[in-house]
């Protein structure tokens, strides 16, 4: 099982992007899944979190301004993010809980995609 995770990018302080995890694989069917973001010297930090239910958690930091969803179907949790700021400017890696039987879990990280903002 694999989490590919595309939409990094470049952009200008108050623009936005959507960054979006795909899990591929042998999947019975996935859980609890997340994005996470680690800036240079810094630890990596819980962004924001989606179950499968849909109930949803997010950092203080990123409260109004990111929203999370995921398409069932697909297997792919997005991460919405509009007015970014410079401090938001970090490596952002998804993760998930994934069923590959109906009694094995596996936590399972993407590569990380990078999300520079400029002031």
């Amino acid at each position: 099982v694999q989490l590919q995770a595309s939409g990094g990018g470049l952009v200008q302080a108050g623009e936005s992007l959507r960054l979006s995890c795909a899990a591929s694989g042998r999947i019975f069917s996935v859980k609890d899944m997340g994005w996470y973001r680690q800036a240079p010297g810094k630890q990596r930090e819980l962004v924001a979190a989606i179950r499968s239910g849909g109930s949803t958690n997010y950092a203080d930091s990123v409260k109004g301004r990111f929203t999370i969803a995921r398409d069932n179907a697909r297997n792919t949790v997005y991460l919405q993010m509009n007015s970014l700021q410079p401090e938001d400017t970090a490596v952002y890696y998804c993760n998930a809980d994934v069923l590959t039987t109906i009694a094995t879990k596996q936590n399972i990280w993407g590569q990380g995609t990078q999300v520079t903002v400029s002031s």
